[in-house]
Order: structure tokens, then C-alpha cells, then sequence
């Protein structure tokens, strides 16, 4: 098969949208200050400052795209900061987010002393065999408003690792929340510096109570292993994947896993299935499935409680837990719909070797699970002073489980439960994995299945199916839910998933219910519509619009849009909408609240950022009144950012006043001892010096 040739339009019908390429590139330009072009009228009430995080490669890359086709979520997260505080200016502040992590994967470039221990992307993950995972801080932030007068804080978080709490002025990460011996890593061989944790990009803070919740998870990874005989038995495949599978799994060495498993399979199945037995009781003693709830007061060590079903079993997470809720008596956690951590590595171990990731995606790769569990804890059984996270203790706690229809990745709740009524709002991202990328392999889902335009290598292939918008009343006490409503719409619901509401009142606090959140949809392309992907999701369950009916609707295009759904307690409706410019994707939405506004949840602004065919903007609505089209729209010729995810906004930034710090040199110490003194001598010369203040 040949590669695609640049010139892709040849394979696309005559004025068929194409994604924008500013979508597509990125930079990594730290600028101090820019001020923007305005074009049209900055809204005088228009105040504070807003946050946008995004990946842009990496030390290696230099910026996007990669030029091997990795995918685009993969990479180092830039801040980009917009400032309001200047009657009819927009200013912007960018910064790479760089914690210990980010020095020692510059140090370990190839041609450096230390290449032997460089770090490589797998999937939507950065790994190095030596040193473990990169903590790319590259998703969501999360603002803790203060009781008081002084600063809000703000966090930075990634699924793989813990959250970072940022300086709002300078933009520099500060600490990490915890120290590395307060979360646990999701193996415990080998004993990388930078522990694998899985966590939560979407951790959640009660402004009521002053205190933020999180998760420290591991997920046995039995699905994988149920395949690994047939994946060991391809003799193409190099020496290194048995090497990665010893390494990882830390058990015996890889001559012998082999020798076991092509036995196995010369044996017949039901000697194969004893043998994988054997091996997953062997693999669980080193990778085992553990959920803990924890809980932060801002100031002092982590709490933590583990997850236990009412029948005593352990909470097991299939996915990962990308977003948890709080409400005033419950914490709710889901099982959401994409995979990250060890699990990228064991599925691309071979970055540069593409007919290996060919062959293991083929082998490996499984739709998403068809429905979502939730898990409910009640905060009254969270005693506090119970079980500091440093510490050897359990601490166990009960989750009621109960299941809905229909995958989803991000999902909001109201504060208040009265009588004990959560109600939860989701998006269900139905038929699409946000964890997969396009791949230099790939072929177009039409006949006669040509290959995927070069261009589009590294971005997320098209959902396969509507997603839909869900609000349920759920019964926290028996954990059951007691009323839903589902709706989806055309053409303004494909492939939703980010979202913006009023998630502060002027006293700081997060309003107690929603009555309306705003929406941001990507809306439907032929251009990255993939065969692989409608082969995984044909059969799916759950289908709204039929296959032949959803590759008709891509060839003409289905624009990306901005909308408000309204959520009162007896129907969903689209309330107010935008379609955006066909050849144009709106991303990463959020509110503003308009100065001197008190509690309506559509007085304010909804700023997002829009993907041109020629530039990266941030356009500003007004959030009452979507339907007539930005006010404002703002950029600069310097200002070249990637696919942006989510967002924050404060009213107002300064210099960090809190003094709870966790000295890098004290927190990696004795993980580092136990590493070669190759890599101890690595950390003394290439990355404590960039921490002077706290060593």
C-alpha cells in the first residue's frame, strides 16, 4: 500500500468541508503577552480571566503534527491565559506546563548523554521503558474558590498522574497534590521515578465545604492478557514485545512467557485457557484491580478510602474515570468510555514499528463498553481523620453500583440532592473512542477504501454513531434510578462531549442546580470517517441512525455547533443554537459570568475556541443569545494552538498565597535511590536544579 499523497481532495466529492487546518498544527511559543486583534465589539461587562490548556507535542516534535502520525492528544500541555482586566483589550499569556517529569524527558532527547532512557508516545500516552510516564498535564483545570477574600487556586490535571496547582500569574506548575508516597501506582514492578497513576482529569471541589475530591485507581488488565497467546505466537513479531511483556507484567522473563504460551497453543484450547489462567493469578499478584476515593482540605495529606461493593468485592474499573461529581451528601464516579494508562503501552509497544501497531490494534482493539456504571458513595461514611493516604491502612467504604444505557466520557451533577435525589447529567459519546487516533495505515470507511488523507494522521476519527444527552434522577440511597430522558438531535448533536455552565455564583460557591448547560459538538467528516471504525461499532447496540444513513450525512457534512440545553425537571430541550461555518470546529467552551451579574445562569458570556481554515481564534457569544452569532472574535499571527480541551475561568489572578508544597527533590528521593546510579546522577544534574527554591 502507498502512502497517501498530499493532494487528499481528489478522493473527497466537490465542495465537501474539509477539517480546518489550524486544527491540525500547533506550536509550542511561550509568549509573555500578546494583545489580540479584535474583530467586532469586546463587551464592556465582559471581566476576569480565562484558562485553556492544550496539547502541543513534544520535546522531541517540537509542535504538531507529529511527523509519524502520533495522535494529537498526546503531548505536553500549554496554559493559555485570556485577560480581561483592560476596558477594550484582550491579552494573552502562554506557558508549557513543566513539571519534574518534562526536564527529564528534555534531558533524555536523542543525541543527549541519557537517550538510552528516552520516552516515546504510545497512544495518548508518553512512556519510557527506565523512567515510567510522563505527566503531561495537557486536559482540565480545576479552580478552588476561597472562603475568604483571598486568591482562588487552580489545578491542572491529566488522567495519568496527579493534579498540579498552578501559579495564576506567572503560570509556572507549583506543587503536586499529594506526594508520590500518598498515591499508588497503578503496577508495582518495576519501580519507575515517575510512578504510572491513574487518576482523574475532572476532579471536583465543593466551594460549600473547602474540600476536593479525586480517585487512585488501577485496572488488572485481564482483557488484554485474555489475547496475549495469540499475540505471542506471531513469530514476525521482534524480541522487544516479549521484552515488554516481562517488564511490565514483572514475572519470570520473557523467554519463558513465550515458551509457556506457544506450549500452550501446540496443546489445544483447554490447555491454552488453564495456562492463561495461571498467568492472570500470577499478573493479579503485581497489577490488581483497587479504586480509592480521596479527599483533599488544600492543606494537609491526602485521605483515602477504598471502594467496596455492598457484596464486599473490590470496585473494579474497566475504563478509566475520566470525571467524578460531587454533591452536597454524595461523591458519584463512572466507568467512562476510553482507555489510557499501561494499557496504551501493552497496545502500541513499538511507536516507530507500524505494521506491529498495526497488527496489535487489529488483535486488541474493542469497541467501548455499551453502558455506563456509576458509582455512588455517601460522604457521611467518609469519617474524616480516618486514613491519611501516606499510610499502610485500609480504609474501606461502600459504592452502590447501578448501570445506565449508553457509553459517555464527561457527565455534570446538581449540588443539590433533596431527599436524597441525585440528578445527573451526561453526554453520551455513542460509537466513538476519543482514545484512538488516525493511523498512516488507515483507510476511508467509503469503497473502494482508499487510504486516509495524510493530512488528518493523529486526529480522532469520526463518531459512528449520534451522541445524546441524558438527564437522570437517581435514588442515592438505593442507588437506583428513578427517572431518565434521553434526546438527540440533528445536526446539532454529533459527536458531543465538552461543555461550559455558570459553575460559579458571585460569592464564589457553584450554583446548587442546573437549568442550563452549553454544548460544543464536532460535529460530522467524511475526511476522517475510518474503516476501522465503522468495523468496530457496526454491531454496537444502542444505534440511533443507521450506517448507510450516517456515511450519507458525512459526504455532505454536518457542522460543528454551540448550543444550550435546557434541563428543567420534566423535558430536555435545545433552547438556543449556533451552527459554525462550514470547514470550521468550535471547541473547549466556558461561561463567563457578565460583571456585576448575580445568579442567571445565561447572564454572561460563553467563550470558545474556533479552528478556521486559516487560523486558531477565540470567538465570544453571548450566552442568552447563541443564535445570533459571536460578538467578538479574537487572534493574533503569533497565536497557533491545537485541538484544546477544556477550560477555567477566575475573576482575578495573583502571585500563589498558600504555602503547602511538595519539594520535588524529597518526593522523588527514595524512588530514585532505587534506580541505577545512571539515572540517580540524571536527576541530580538534569532536574533538581530546575527547583532550586524547594530542595
Amino acid at each position: 500500500m502507498t502512502e497517501n499523497p498530499n493532494n487528499y481532495s481528489s478522493n473527497l466529492p466537490s465542495g465537501c468541508p474539509l477539517i480546518p487546518e489550524s486544527i491540525l498544527t500547533a506550536n509550542r511559543c511561550e509568549h509573555t503577552e500578546l494583545n489580540l486583534e479584535i474583530e467586532g465589539q469586546l463587551p464592556e461587562d465582559l471581566q476576569g480571566h480565562f484558562f485553556m490548556v492544550a496539547p502541543v507535542g513534544t520535546v522531541d516534535s517540537g509542535g504538531l503534527p507529529f511527523p509519524d502520525g502520533d495522535s494529537f492528544l498526546n503531548g505536553d500541555g500549554m496554559i493559555y491565559r485570556l485577560d480581561f482586566d483592560r476596558p477594550g483589550e484582550a491579552r494573552i499569556k502562554t506557558r508549557l506546563v513543566k513539571p519534574a517529569d518534562y526536564y527529564a524527558d528534555k534531558a533524555t532527547q536523542l543525541g543527549s548523554p541519557y537517550e538510552k532512557y528516552r520516552f516515546r508516545n504510545h497512544g495518548i500516552v508518553r512512556f519510557s521503558y527506565s523512567l515510567g510516564f510522563r505527566n503531561e498535564l495537557n486536559t482540565a483545570f480545576l479552580p478552588m474558590p476561597s472562603a475568604d477574600e483571598s486568591l482562588d487556586r487552580l489545578l491542572v490535571t491529566y488522567d495519568v498522574s496527579r493534579p498540579y496547582e498552578l501559579d495564576t500569574e506567572t503560570l509556572e506548575v507549583v506543587t503536586p497534590v499529594g506526594s508520590n508516597q500518598e498515591w499508588q501506582a497503578e503496577i508495582n514492578k518495576p519501580k519507575y521515578p515517575f510512578k504510572p497513576i491513574l487518576s482523574t482529569a475532572h476532579p471536583a471541589f465543593d466551594a460549600y465545604t473547602g474540600e476536593m475530591f479525586s480517585v487512585n485507581y488501577g485496572r488488572a488488565i485481564i482483557n488484554f492478557m485474555e489475547t496475549l497467546p495469540a499475540i505471542l505466537a506471531l513469530e514476525e513479531l521482534p524480541e522487544e514485545i516479549y521484552q515488554l511483556v516481562s517488564t511490565v507484567i514483572g514475572f519470570f522473563d520473557a523467554g519463558i512467557i513465550r515458551d509457556i504460551l506457544r506450549f500452550s497453543l501446540q496443546l489445544g484450547q483447554d490447555v491454552i485457557q488453564k495456562n492463561i489462567e495461571i498467568l492472570l493469578r500470577l499478573i493479579g499478584e503485581n497489577i490488581s484491580d483497587f479504586v480509592y476515593l480521596i479527599r483533599w482540605d488544600g492543606t494537609g495529606y491526602l485521605e483515602r478510602w477504598k471502594l467496596l461493593l455492598p457484596s464486599g468485592s473490590p470496585v473494579r474499573i474497566k475504563q478509566t474515570i475520566h470525571q467524578i461529581g460531587v454533591t452536597k451528601d454524595y461523591v458519584i464516579l463512572m466507568d467512562t468510555s476510553f482507555i489510557t494508562g499501561i494499557e496504551q503501552v501493552l497496545n502500541n509497544p513499538l511507536p516507530n514499528n507500524k505494521k506491529v501497531e498495526e497488527t496489535l490494534r487489529e488483535l486488541l482493539e474493542s469497541p467501548n463498553l455499551p453502558n455506563s456504571s456509576i458509582y455512588i458513595v455517601s460522604r457521611s461514611d467518609l469519617k474524616a481523620g480516618q486514613n491519611p493516604a501516606y499510610s499502610d491502612k485500609e480504609v474501606t467504604v461502600i459504592a452502590k453500583k447501578l448501570v445506565i444505557p449508553l457509553p459517555a466520557a464527561h457527565f455534570l451533577v446538581d449540588y443539590e440532592n433533596p431527599d436524597g435525589e441525585i440528578t445527573l447529567h451526561v453526554a453520551h459519546i455513542a460509537s466513538w473512542d476519543v482514545a484512538e487516533w488516525i493511523r498512516k495505515y488507515d483507510l476511508s470507511a467509503y469503497p473502494p477504501y482508499h487510504p486516509i488523507a495524510k493530512r488528518v494522521y493523529s486526529m480522532e476519527p469520526n463518531e459512528m454513531d449520534i451522541s445524546r444527552l441524558g438527564r437522570y434522577v437517581i435514588d442515592g440511597n438505593r442507588g437506583e434510578v428513578i427517572q431518565s430522558n434521553v434526546i438527540y438531535s440533528s445536526p446539532y448533536t454529533w459527536g458531543t462531549g465538552l461543555y461550559a455552565y455558570r459553575d460559579r455564583l458571585s460569592s464564589g460557591r457553584q450554583p446548587k442546580r442546573l437549568d442550563n448547560i452549553y454544548w460544543i459538538s464536532f460535529g460530522l467528516w467524511q475526511e476522517t470517517m475510518t474503516k476501522f471504525l465503522y468495523d468496530l461499532y457496526k454491531d454496537t447496540p444502542y444505534r440511533a441512525v443507521a450506517l448507510e444513513d450516517l456515511l450519507n450525512l458525512a459526504k455532505q457534512g454536518v457542522p460543528s455547533s454551540l448550543f444550550r440545553l435546557h434541563t428543567p425537571d420534566d423535558f430536555l430541550k435545545i433552547a438556543d443554537s449556533y451552527q459554525f461555518p462550514r470547514g470550521y470546529i468550535g471547541s473547549s467552551p466556558q461561561f463567563v459570568p457578565r460583571y456585576g451579574s448575580e445568579e442567571n445562569s445565561t447572564e454572561g458570556y460563553i467563550i470558545c475556541s474556533v479552528f478556521t481554515p486559516s487560523s486558531s481564534e477565540f470567538w465570544i457569544f453571548d450566552g442568552g443569545d447563541l443564535a445570533q452569532g459571536p460578538l467578538t472574535k479574537l487572534r493574533h499571527q503569533d497565536l497557533n494552538f491545537g485541538y484544546s480541551l477544556h477550560t477555567a475561568w477566575l475573576p482575578k489572578i495573583g502571585r500563589r498565597q498558600v504555602s503547602y508544597n511538595i519539594s520535588v527533590k524529597s518526593d522523588f528521593q527514595q524512588l530514585v535511590n532505587d534506580s541505577s546510579p545512571d539515572i540517580q546522577k540524571l536527576f541530580e544534574d538534569e532536574i533538581y536544579p530546575f527547583f532550586p527554591s524547594d530542595n
